[in-house]
């Protein structure tokens, strides 16, 4: 009985740390990565062709990347944080890049192709916010 009952508690202090760990690497991976967002607001009669922007022209942008990006996200806005208010953005893709350097330097001879695109998906000047990841 007391040898189950060691058995039972090792099994389960040995799935806490398991659980633990899978958590960790996650996050410390993220940590010091430059995030690229690229904010779409909402407005009275603006568009945006979530298909086309997440079939053609994240893709592309990604492909300028290379082996800097880490991974991107794309966002569809669904409501405000507050009830009955505006939705403040319809949509916000996400660069999770290495070096932010390295970032400009294969979007600089890109940009007039990636501003060229955006009338592909939508008619809404985007918010471009470049940061940190800290934790």
């Amino acid at each position: 009985m007391k040898l189950r009952f060691l058995l039972s508690s090792f099994l389960f202090i040995s799935s806490l740390a398991a659980f633990s760990q899978d958590k960790q690497p996650n996050q410390a991976a993220e940590k010091g990565l430059i995030k690229v967002s690229i904010m779409y607001p909402y407005a009275e009669g603006k568009t945006f062709n979530m298909e086309y922007y997440e079939t053609k022209h994240m893709p592309m942008v990604a492909g300028y990347l290379g082996a800097n990006l880490v991974k991107y996200t794309i966002e569809k806005g669904l409501a405000s944080g507050l009830p009955n208010q505006p939705l403040p953005f319809m949509a916000i893709g996400t660069f999770y890049i290495k070096s932010l350097s390295d970032y400009q330097s294969a979007i600089a001879p890109n940009r007039d192709v990636i501003r060229a695109d955006f009338a592909n998906y939508t008619n809404v000047a985007p918010i471009i916010l470049v940061s940190e990841v800290v934790k």
